[in-house]
């Protein structure tokens, strides 16, 4: 189940060439602070300028803060296949981890799970490539390090 929690940080998807943006990457993140309860209010609140499209607790709990159409502000500057504006083509999940600075962990079977049922079901509105689907540090190699070594990529 996805609880909605709206997120006030997000705008419309940017056209290309005058056509709606295909959604065709998913780009994963970790929170990098705890608790999960203090990402999500960060995530949701104006001042903070960033947001994701869900957010994955480590219990596997999972929360919709932005629409799918539209356009959430998660992966800032980056770069993937010849793309540059990210945000307007991806969908966003934030996994709820410490990260690097706060006591990176690994990321609990609860919650990789609840990633694979929401990604399975992502995938069935959108035809996201497998090579599309990116670590946050794939898309903006000089600045981000999530979601890290602990992600179970296999």
């Amino acid at each position: 189940m996805i609880t909605n929690v709206t997120s006030p940080n997000y705008g419309p998807r940017k056209s290309e060439e005058g056509k709606a943006p295909k959604i065709d990457m998913l780009v994963i993140h970790y929170t990098g602070m705890m608790p999960t309860i203090r990402a999500r209010d960060w995530l949701c609140d104006p001042a903070s300028q960033v947001s994701a499209h869900y957010l994955l607790g480590e219990d596997g709990t999972a929360w919709r803060m932005v629409s799918e159409k539209d356009r959430a502000w998660h992966a800032g500057v980056g770069y993937w296949r010849g793309c540059r504006d990210i945000n307007s083509r991806s969908i966003g999940v934030e996994l709820s981890n410490p990260g690097h600075d706060y006591g990176y962990r690994d990321f609990p079977e609860a919650q990789i799970e609840s990633l694979i049922g929401l990604a399975q079901d992502i995938f069935t509105r959108h035809p996201i490539p497998a090579h599309n689907v990116v670590a946050h540090s794939d898309i903006a190699t000089d600045r981000k390090i999530d979601p890290g070594e602990r992600f179970p990529w296999a």
